[in-house]
């Protein structure tokens, strides 16, 4: 991913609590030369010294099959983007788009029925923990695991590189930026409202 200097993330723990804020990334691979994606939830986990992705696709998917002929797979995460227009900058300019998106790298492997049986379990709990009355791997029949545990095949990715561009106006004045984070506070896109939520938090920082 092209990263220019001001918008490059390198900041590990930022990268993870990103990762867990947008875990419905995109997976992608290679199949006879062609790239082949899958849209899917997906967990950040940690193994020791070594982090991991973990989650599972559809048994008549064929992007798992890729995984020991594709070479290193690719993960794409992507966050709150808006267009900004150029007519909120004191001096002349082009309009341009705010964007946060993380991609990573690592090689893929499938899981095993145990692990995914426990990676499942982990995710039920993130997504239902917090529910009236939540689902859990326990609580579901063993009938029905069964059956569906047939139709699904988890895979796990050692993660082996990290990219990560959160383009929030960073080369802006801070007139422009307090300018931009206001008109888009006034959007009526929702995500216009998320990246200028993420861009407040920067004037506590830097400017």
């Amino acid at each position: 991913m092209y990263i220019p200097k001001y918008y490059k993330v390198t900041d590990f723990e930022e990268i993870r609590e990103f990762i867990q804020h947008h875990s419905f990334g995109t997976l992608v691979s290679t199949r006879k030369g062609r790239p082949i994606a899958t849209h899917v939830p997906l967990q950040l986990i940690k193994e020791e010294k070594d982090y991991y992705i973990t989650g599972h696709v559809a048994y008549g998917n064929p992007q798992w099959r890729t995984f020991e002929t594709s070479g290193d797979v690719l993960v794409i995460f992507q966050g709150p983007h808006a267009y900004v227009s150029s007519s909120w900058y004191e001096e002349e300019n082009v309009p341009t788009w705010n964007y946060q998106a993380v991609h990573v790298y690592g090689s893929a492997s499938i899981l095993k029925e145990e692990a995914l049986k426990q990676d499942l379990t982990k995710l039920l709990d993130k997504y239902e923990g917090h529910r009236e009355n939540p689902i859990s791997f326990e609580s579901l029949s063993p009938e029905l695991l069964e059956k569906e545990m047939k139709g699904i095949v988890g895979f796990k990715i050692h993660v082996k590189e990290v990219q990560a561009a959160f383009k929030m106006s960073q080369n802006r004045n801070e007139k422009d930026y307090r300018n931009i984070v206001e008109k888009l506070r006034n959007e009526k896109d929702p995500n216009s409202k998320q990246v200028a939520n993420a861009m407040n938090k920067n004037l506590k920082g830097s400017l």
